[in-house]
């Protein structure tokens, strides 16, 4: 475990070899001795890495990954049992019976991240959908028409799982487009 860190800390050099930390990581101290980075962390500082930026985008994508393939036995693995979505509790299983009803309504519904950033433990993505609901979508009668738009999202990460999300559909896009 120590060494796959040790690997995950050394992606995080620079050209130089200089340590560049993602965020300011309790207990961390680092010197330069003989033209290689010697790092010294706590435990705690540790974990912090364990969720470094590189971590948390990959997770993301596997969440996004997750959700396109529909593969609702491994929402779990991404998603926290006491989900907030736009400030309310739904919990996982009222986020998994969103996403559900959203692929029925949108049978090719398709999530393609057009911007990932990343500054843990939160995640900003704009998302680019390019689909035909069945019926109405926001309110709007879309009625099998292919309509183009974007949700930007914002995540906050606890444990390794999404704990709140944030989310704002582009609705103006989809009325220019009716």
């Amino acid at each position: 475990m120590r060494a796959r860190m040790m690997r995950r800390a050394s992606r995080l050099s620079d050209c130089n070899g200089q340590l560049r930390l993602p965020t300011k990581i309790p207990g961390s101290r680092a010197t330069q001795s003989l033209g290689s980075p010697t790092i010294s962390l706590s435990t705690e500082a540790w974990k912090t890495i364990a969720m470094s930026e590189f971590n948390l985008s990959e997770l993301y994508r596997g969440y996004i990954a997750c959700l396109n393939t529909q593969d609702w036995s491994k929402l779990r693995d991404f998603v926290g049992e006491d989900v907030k979505y736009n400030g309310q509790r739904i919990g996982l299983s009222g986020y998994r019976e969103m996403l559900e009803r959203d692929f029925r309504e949108i049978p090719d519904l398709h999530f393609e991240i057009q911007m990932l950033v990343c500054e843990p433990p939160h995640i900003a993505s704009r998302l680019h959908f390019d689909c035909t609901p069945i019926g109405l979508l926001l309110g709007l009668p879309v009625q099998g028409k292919r309509v183009e738009f974007s949700e930007n999202v914002f995540y906050e990460f606890g444990d390794g799982k999404i704990q709140q999300v944030w989310s704002v559909i582009d609705k103006a896009a989809i009325e220019s487009q009716l």
